[in-house]
């Protein structure tokens, strides 16, 4: 019996130490790139256009330009968080390199170009010269003049700070136009914050995920050695310029103004994309764009686009309402429930209420629990994340804090931090007469973290092709999205520890029915070089759809210019005459299933298969077709504190499309603009009949008679709540977004 005691012990010891080896990374092995296999496809490129060919011919006008598509916002997993959601424990396939991305967008989405952003803070110097050199591969396979796609390299840089709005600036990619060593950056630059480590796990966790991850154990081990490597590397000097620092050490930024003065110091042609800045999962209700337009917090030079739409919803919509109101004693106060909208604490207050009520308790007390929920919730450090009422479900929420008359919003939509508000904003620092202004062209991405570029070709396989992950582990799982076990719901006064405790797991599960196949930035463009795509892009030639390859064309027909006769979505212009516009959109592809005959040819089925799950981009011989062209109208503010709910006009006009598979033609003029006599601009929105998306309907809301939503289905990450093959399709309207045209009124 003493021998076996001790032989299990020392059993035990020995598991003790190769755990504390595996935890700290020494068993692990170094992720690389990948390897791209596939060969380039200049064939399908050309078919691509081909298929186009009529459509562009009968709208394009007299400057006959290509239409291509592509995703700047695309992760693999050098990305923390990226590979921390493909692991295992996560019902996630494991890594996915750059190099998947490279195959993935030639034969499954068939982009016409690409980028990696990666997050910077989870870049060493080792694995942003294995990007580097993966992108140039990706490129090399390719004629650089005629490519079948361009992969462009970036990375993302990520400030949230959900406690403290005064630092946080939300997330931006740098992308470059070049790829040589001399000409991109010698390391990429992360967002100096307190949520820098957010995604490193605990010593803890490294320490027994290999054990519960068994027989898969070698992942959490090399992501142990992936965390250390990170850990290890050293953080460069505060007080030496960008372009003096060495290669071997990690570069910090704290704020945007401090990203684009290093950008100058090493003076690289890039361009700086903000991107998810509604993103309510930890972007704080009191953040606004304001700040983002003062001094050297906005660089025009690097600065010019935004990202109206992702995988993780869409940013473009301004709402009057807000997460809560303050009094004129500057406390904050729960707002009254609108027509489109429930304020999470208004919603926290019912659930306390609800349950003291079934516990037999007087009504009095019962109200008094539910203002003290109200003002609970308000209180607590992530009021707009809140896990109060302790022991909620996800489906007692409702569609509480829900933009409900939103396109597919981002979840906990902050208005004030949204695309249009960002329009409409002026900034009179410097000059009350000719304040400063954002003049954003749009854009859309997938901001996919499995190396899949343009994901949103077809509505299938929502647990690839969108960021849903979940609890794989039924040791990890009891009921909730939690590590042990399901708390009591209570009624009673509960302490703000108790509020805040697994506040970001809970809202994550909430989130998941907030995640989409993702959009693209389509641009117009004389040829497909790099050069000529960057082009594009800086003049804001461009714009996003939700996912389909909608052809969209945007013009200001009257410029008063001699130096051309029409003005394109992106332009910036004066005039004092009455401006009239012209609207071109053509539905997207339908789809058939399967591969084609380039795909299943140029990969391995095995390949096909883990990438693409046997469904590519496949266009068939009929279009979609568009239902109605929308039109916003934006005044800027013309004087400070300018009332920002009566500049955005959405929908300013509406026109009904014929159902017209050739497209929808559309003119319309403003002539109440010189009238007015101040900046307007215009942008539209051209949106597709009725199809079924990817959460196509977010929480899956059933309507009493008054339209307020009383039940929901939510679509959640784990198989445990939703199962894998339950793609949560729902009816929505795919659609494309313009970038605006500016118009100045000339005196």
């Amino acid at each position: 019996m003493k021998k076996l005691l001790i032989n299990t012990l020392m059993l035990l010891s020995v598991l003790v130490v190769i755990l504390l080896f595996a935890s700290y990374g020494y068993l692990g092995k170094d992720r690389e790139a990948g390897v791209i296999q596939g060969k380039a496809l200049p064939e399908a490129q050309q078919a691509k256009l081909a298929s186009d060919e009529p459509a562009l011919q009968k709208h394009a006008g007299k400057v006959h330009k290509q239409i291509l598509f592509g995703d700047l916002h695309v992760h693999s997993t050098f990305s923390v968080d990226a590979f921390l959601m493909n692991l295992p424990l996560a019902s996630g396939q494991g890594v996915h390199p750059v190099a998947d991305a490279c195959d993935y967008a030639r034969y499954c989405s068939a982009l016409d170009f690409w980028s990696i952003n990666d997050h910077a803070e989870s870049l060493t110097p080792r694995s942003w010269q294995l990007t580097k050199e993966s992108i140039r591969q990706c490129n090399a396979l390719t004629d650089a003049n005629n490519p079948d796609t361009v992969a462009f390299l970036g990375y993302e840089w990520t400030n949230m700070d959900p406690f403290d709005a005064s630092e946080h600036y939300g997330h931006k990619n740098v992308i470059f136009q070049h790829t040589e060593d001399d000409k991109v950056a010698v390391r990429p630059i992360f967002a100096e914050t307190r949520l820098m480590t957010a995604f490193v796990p605990s010593f803890v966790q490294r320490f027994f995920s290999p054990v519960l991850g068994f027989p898969q154990s070698q992942h959490y081990v090399d992501f142990n050695r992936f965390i250390y490597e990170i850990l290890d590397a050293p953080v460069c000097a505060k007080d030496i310029p960008s372009d003096q620092l060495p290669a071997d050490c990690r570069e910090g930024a704290q704020s945007p103004a401090e990203l684009f003065r290093k950008l100058d110091e090493n003076g690289h042609l890039a361009m700086v994309i903000p991107h998810g800045n509604s993103w309510g999962l930890y972007t704080p209700p009191e953040a606004t764009w304001d700040k983002q337009l003062k001094g050297d917090m906005h660089n025009e030079k690097y600065q010019y686009n935004i990202e109206v739409y992702s995988g993780h919803g869409n940013s473009e919509e301004y709402r009057s309402w807000r997460a809560y109101e303050v009094d004129e004693q500057g406390n904050k106060i729960c707002p009254d429930e609108s027509h489109n909208y429930l304020p999470m604490c208004r919603q926290a207050g019912r659930i306390v209420k609800q349950r003291c009520l079934n516990q037999g308790i007087n009504e009095s007390e019962c109200l008094a629990r539910e203002l003290k929920a109200q003002q609970d919730l308000l209180a607590s450090t992530y009021q707009y994340q809140p896990n109060v009422p302790i022991g909620t479900q996800t489906t007692e929420w409702l569609d509480a804090g829900q933009c409900t008359d939103c396109f597919l919003p981002s979840y906990n939509h902050n208005p004030l931090t949204s695309v249009q508000y960002a329009h409409a904003l002026g900034n009179f620092d410097d000059d009350e007469k000719n304040p400063r202004r954002f003049r954003f062209g749009h854009l859309a991405a997938s901001d996919i973290h499995s190396a899949r570029p343009g994901t949103g070709y077809k509505e299938i396989d929502r647990r690839e092709n969108t960021e849903s992950t979940g609890l794989g582990h039924k040791l990890l799982f009891s009921g909730q999205v939690r590590l042990f076990g399901k708390p009591e719901a209570r009624s009673e006064v509960f302490a703000s520890t108790e509020i805040e405790q697994t506040a970001m797991l809970k809202h994550a599960e909430r989130q998941f029915s907030f995640l989409s196949t993702g959009g693209l930035t389509a641009v117009h463009t004389e040829d497909r070089r790099r050069e000529t795509i960057w082009s594009a892009i800086e003049r804001k030639e461009i714009y996003g759809t939700s996912g389909d390859r909608i052809l969209l064309w945007f013009d200001l027909m009257n410029p008063e210019s001699d130096s051309h006769k029409i003005a394109p979505m992106g332009s910036e212009l004066k005039m004092k005459s009455t401006p009239k516009f012209q609207v071109k959109a053509v539905g997207a592809w339908e789809q058939k299933p399967g591969c084609p005959d380039y795909a299943v040819n140029g990969l391995s089925a095995e390949r096909l298969t883990a990438l693409c799950n046997n469904e590519c981009f496949n266009p068939g011989e009929q279009r979609k077709l568009i239902s109605r062209i929308e039109v916003v109208r934006i005044r800027p503010q013309i004087v400070p504190d300018e009332n920002i709910d009566n500049l955005i006009e959405d929908v300013w006009l509406t026109h009904q499309c014929e159902p017209d598979p050739e497209g929808c033609v559309f003119e319309f003029e403003d002539a109440e603009f010189v009238n007015q006599q101040r900046e307007t601009l215009y942008y539209v929105r051209a949106i597709q009949e009725p199809s079924e998306m990817v959460n196509g309907a977010n929480q899956r809301c059933e309507f009493d008679e008054q339209g307020k939503c009383i039940k929901i289905n939510p679509c959640l990450g784990s198989e445990f709540q939703t199962p894998y093959e339950d793609d949560c399709l729902g009816t929505n309207e795919e659609r494309a977004w313009s970038s605006p045209i500016f118009v100045g009124y000339e005196l």
